[in-house]
């Protein structure tokens, strides 16, 4: 990651969270400020509406909360797509003529594999061809053994 990725990162997180703790803050001040109990009044429960009893409706957040919070998400997308690496080509073909080319030193230097993208894949003992290494290694042993007798 380059130094401009990290720091749209830092400061990306930094309004985020600002954001977050100045929308708690308000509707913590939101709920202070309605009324915690109905008012008590000479009316019956039963005439007295319910929508005193309901918590106060919520306000919507302020518009510069939801300025910040949107700011933060873009600057935190956009260090991360400056700080990613560069895509690999999608088309078959251009990928086998990068591979063909072998990018030399560099490519493996960078963990990137050179040669031919499957020897992960062909490699792993699940795709191992079990009767094929066993005739191998018999005939290894059979030239062992063949060695043996002529010394």
């Amino acid at each position: 990651m380059t130094i401009l990725s990290k720091s749209l990162n830092a400061l990306g997180l930094l309004l985020l969270v600002h954001a977050c703790y100045s929308a708690h803050e308000h509707s913590s001040l939101q709920i202070a400020a309605s009324p915690s109990s109905p008012p008590i009044s000479s009316t019956p429960a039963s005439v007295t509406p319910r929508s005193s009893t309901a918590p106060a409706a919520t306000t919507a957040l302020p518009l510069d909360i939801t300025l910040e919070t949107l700011a933060s998400v873009l600057l935190l997308c956009l260090g991360l797509v400056l700080g990613s690496s560069v895509l690999k080509p999608i088309e078959w073909r251009v990928w086998a003529g990068e591979i063909e080319r072998g990018r030399g030193g560099d490519a493996e230097r960078k963990g990137e594999f050179v040669g031919n993208p499957f020897a992960g894949l062909e490699e792993r003992a699940g795709f191992v061809d079990v009767r094929a290494r066993r005739r191998e290694f018999a005939e290894w042993v059979r030239e062992q053994e063949g060695r043996e007798s002529k010394s």
